[in-house]
């Protein structure tokens, strides 16, 4: 396997770190960190493997290391973080009417998986942005197939209803 051959997985592990960290910095740093430990251990990876799989796993693995750290180390406030920065790509054929309601549903729906526990937040990106199956999400996350089935349930039943709660955009406890 080359280097290169790991590169086609970085806008998925850069939004998965970035589901899981909530901060554009961090993310970054994660899905680098993800590479340096992939590249060198892409030697150990056994043949017909799923790379993908193996990355995230890599991931998350670091993340949860850092988690652990960070409950004994003093916490640092960055001031200079800009997270409203994006780099942005219109398409000019695009209809302005047709854009804007894209954007704004994206909004939406990133504001309602911000929304959700750790824990839902993450088996969601794994499968529906990343289209992990649940065999490998369950690899990833070091748990049963069934509890990935059933966080998946229930998150989505708690997107359902932060989508469509048009007043606050909270979901209402008597709705759980």
């Amino acid at each position: 396997m080359h280097d290169t051959d790991l590169l086609c997985f970085i806008d998925g592990l850069y939004g998965y770190a970035m589901a899981i960290t909530r901060n554009r910095a961090d993310a970054e740093d994660l899905v680098q960190e993800t590479y340096v430990r992939a590249i060198r251990g892409k030697e150990s990876l056994r043949a017909g493997s799923n790379v993908k799989s193996w990355l995230f796993t890599i991931l998350r693995n670091i993340h949860l290391n850092q988690l652990r750290k960070q409950r004994t180390s003093p916490r640092v406030l960055e001031i200079d973080a800009d997270e409203n920065t994006a780099n942005i790509v219109v398409e000019t054929s695009e209809d302005p009417l047709a854009r804007y309601v894209r954007k704004t549903e994206r909004e939406r729906l990133t504001e309602a998986i911000e929304q959700l526990p750790p824990e839902f937040r993450e088996i969601v990106v794994l499968r529906e942005f990343e289209d992990l199956s649940y065999l490998e999400i369950a690899a990833i996350l070091d748990c049963p197939v069934g509890t990935v089935m059933s966080r998946l349930a229930r998150a989505r039943s708690r997107l359902r209803t932060l989508l469509s709660d048009q007043g606050t955009g909270r979901v209402d406890e008597r709705k759980q």
